[in-house]
């Protein structure tokens, strides 16, 4: 008696199974494609992601380092009885440093673009600096 009502309980359920999986059976080439190149936009995306990550990671290594070349070259500029009294405001980036603000004569611009080319980590020096007989020297 009990095996009986096993059959009755377990056909019913094969067919109900049956019945359930035939959408899959049932799914065209346009599902399989779809599906397709919905797991390659997916692959792209965790590509992108970490393309970005990277990118981020590395942006912010290099502005670190454009920070300490920024203060070595100040330090170097404040240090130094030629530009230390002067007027110079220092920028970096991607290791280019940029020299700007006003100094009282040329040999003092000289001096401050030899000591920001001297500096580690300094690929080139834009040097913007003004000679101006007003030039601070307090």
């Amino acid at each position: 008696m009990k095996r009986k009502n096993s059959m009755k309980l377990a056909v019913p359920t094969v067919l109900l199974g049956l019945a359930m999986a035939m959408p899959v059976f049932a799914q065209d080439e346009s599902t399989h494609d779809a599906m397709h190149s919905a797991g390659q936009n997916l692959k792209e995306a965790g590509s992108d992601t970490a393309a970005a990550a990277t990118d981020v990671y590395t942006g912010s290594k290099r502005a670190v380092k454009d920070v300490t070349i920024t203060a070595k070259v100040k330090k170097a500029l404040h240090d130094d009885p030629a530009t230390g009294p002067s007027d110079i405001h220092v920028s970096t980036k991607t290791g280019v440093v940029t020299l700007t603000g006003q100094v009282s004569s040329r040999e003092a611009a000289d001096r401050a673009q030899e000591l920001a080319s001297h500096t580690n980590g300094v690929k080139s020096v834009d040097n913007q600096l003004m000679v101006t007989s007003a030039a601070r020297t307090d």
